[in-house]
């Protein structure tokens, strides 16, 4: 793997240039795709495109299914219309939001992906933007950065991480504790862990991996169980610190379960039109679960963690981290009482995503 870091600012560049709406140029050893972000991508004038990216979950709601299985729900489709796409119909057809109001759409039909490495890395760079996962297929745009699909790998390296800054941080569940702040090369999100009590490597701490979430955490949302696991998580460690104990708060910046806040609030609209949480991220075309363990795993390694016992109602989140060398040595039922808009959410996660009760 290059360590020369220019594969890394590649994607930093393609990554901002999605979020300004520029198009960008996606390349395999297959060949080549000339993208422009159907939500964020400005108008230009003349601008028609022949074809559609888009993912394989809405490929089905489109009615493609039979025609592109959509069993991974943010693997890429191509698709051809009758007509070619204008940028306006291109936002239409990307937000699952307006499938009620604008029901009936196409014909398309779906073809063979000439650069499938290329479309691939093209709906992971969509979702690390943290925008919807559907693009123009576009020639004669301005590009602004070309970037390689395998230049993914070195970007979403863990080692590309480091820790940046520490201090001492009295929080309400302990006053002996201290924040540690990592960042990576080129990737703006700032990854932060707080060490509950006195840290010692003799002693497994108490470990809670904690995906960022804005609603929950700040805003006191009931839609989710999140602020009261981050509160419930840090007062279970101060409790072992009174026996001799420590523990570890991950807080990752994945918000949303690694799909961003903007696409999570887009789930939101979706559930209260009464999809549950997995099937509202299959229609947006994300996956329901993106988090990066990988991440959460050199975080660990870099403060000297190397066994731990996790909190967590989780099995998958366990075996991610052994997978990735962490030795678990037990699992800690993290559970907390439903309330009427949350429990939804909860049955969804024990019924479809393998968590447990206790």
């Amino acid at each position: 793997m290059s360590r020369s870091g220019e594969p890394t600012r590649r994607v930093a560049r393609a990554l901002d240039a999605l979020r300004h709406g520029w198009a960008i140029r996606v390349t395999d050893a297959d060949g080549a795709f000339d993208l422009l972000p159907a939500e964020t991508g400005y108008a230009q004038p003349g601008l028609f495109a022949a074809q559609m990216l888009i993912s394989a979950a809405r490929a089905a709601t489109l009615k493609l299914a039979n025609q592109r299985e959509a069993a991974v729900p943010h693997a890429p489709v191509l698709i051809h219309a009758g007509e070619p796409f204008t940028l306006a119909m291109a936002r239409n057809l990307a937000d699952p939001a307006l499938d009620l109001a604008s029901p009936l759409r196409g014909p398309f039909r779906a073809s063979a992906i000439p650069a499938p490495a290329a479309a691939q890395a093209a709906m992971e760079l969509a979702r690390l933007a943290g925008i919807l996962p559907a693009f123009l297929v576009a020639s004669g745009v301005d590009v602004a950065q070309t970037v390689a699909a395998d230049d993914l790998v070195e970007f979403k390296d863990p080692l590309n991480l480091t820790i940046q800054a520490r201090a001492r941080l009295p929080v309400d569940a302990c006053e002996e504790a201290e924040i540690i702040a990592f960042r990576a090369r080129d990737d703006l999100r700032e990854h932060v862990a707080l060490v509950v009590g006195q840290q010692d490597n003799a002693v497994p701490p108490l470990v809670r991996l904690h995906s960022e979430c804005l609603t929950g955490d700040i805003l006191g949302s009931l839609k989710c169980d999140c602020g009261p696991q981050l509160q419930a998580a840090l007062a279970r460690m101060a409790a072992e610190t009174r026996h001799g104990g420590w523990g570890v708060l991950l807080y990752l910046r994945q918000e949303g379960r690694g799909i961003g806040l903007i696409n999570k609030l887009r789930a939101y609209q979706l559930q209260d039109q009464g999809f549950d949480t997995v099937d509202a991220n299959e229609r947006l075309g994300l996956p329901s679960e993106a988090r990066d363990f990988p991440v959460a795993a050199r975080m660990l390694d870099l403060i000297g963690a190397a066994r731990i016992r996790l909190m967590t109602n989780n099995p998958a989140k366990v075996a991610a981290l052994e997978a990735l060398g962490v030795t678990v040595l037990e699992r800690v039922a993290h559970q907390l009482p439903a309330n009427p808009h949350n429990a939804r959410y909860l049955e969804t996660k024990r019924d479809r995503t393998g968590h447990l009760l206790k």
